[in-house]
């Protein structure tokens, strides 16, 4: 599935190199001229930011700041005419993954995105939406709650749902994920666990939605 590449930039030529060049590479495009736009178009499918920092209105650093307070992780690489130290301290500090100076190269960028996303793909964390799933700490935080006391099954279950957030699961199909070599397991048992999972997940225990006759699936647009 081609990576989905959120620009924000509020020179509208800036936008349309990036997103010529960018779509020639294979990525998937969207562009934004200031952070509210981009407040507005950002969902769990974006898989980077390019983020300049000097956006009209709220600035591309507060930007990101929010976002990272809301517990988003989605990498941003930052664009902007500074290059002095204290500029590119500032942007890591907020939550910055990688800054490029302008006047830039296709290529650098390019390079730049892609080194990203490879270290992204190696970090041990699910990210949709507003949940995060730390699969090193065995965690699960949405939005600034941490979801507390789940048990090694629940935490599966919920791990299994979230990597595969565009299908609905069957009981059957749960079973033979989480249950592989244990006998006698009934979907009245999977129902269970998830009841319960559900119970601890409290005001957020929408994010599993369930289909009768069908199955569980995670419901990636709850915030």
């Amino acid at each position: 599935m081609p990576y989905k590449i959120l620009i924000v930039d509020d020179d509208p030529v800036i936008r349309e190199v990036l997103e010529y060049n960018l779509s020639n590479e294979g990525f998937i495009t969207e562009s934004a001229a200031s952070a509210e736009e981009a407040t507005a178009k950002l969902a769990a499918d974006h898989s980077l930011i390019l983020l300049d920092i000097m956006l009209g209105g709220i600035s591309g650093l507060k930007f990101a700041e929010a976002l990272r307070k809301r517990r988003n992780q989605v990498p941003i690489i930052f664009l902007t005419a500074k290059d002095t130290e204290n500029d590119m301290l500032t942007g890591f500090s907020v939550g910055g993954d990688d800054y490029v100076s302008k006047p830039f190269s296709i290529k650098e960028v390019t390079a730049r995105i892609k080194a990203v996303l490879k270290r992204q793909q190696m970090r041990e964390k699910i990210q949709l939406g507003d949940a995060i799933i730390d699969l090193d700490m065995k965690e699960i935080h949405i939005g600034n709650d941490k979801i507390e006391n789940l048990t090694k099954t629940e935490f599966e279950i919920f791990v299994y749902l979230a990597r595969y957030p565009d299908r609905i699961h069957t009981r059957e199909s749960i079973i033979d994920e989480i249950w592989k070599d244990a006998p006698y397991i009934t979907e009245r048992t999977v129902d269970v666990h998830i009841t319960r999972l559900r119970k601890k997940l409290g005001v957020h225990s929408s994010i599993i939605s369930h289909r009768v006759g069908f199955g569980y699936h995670i419901n990636i647009n709850i915030n």
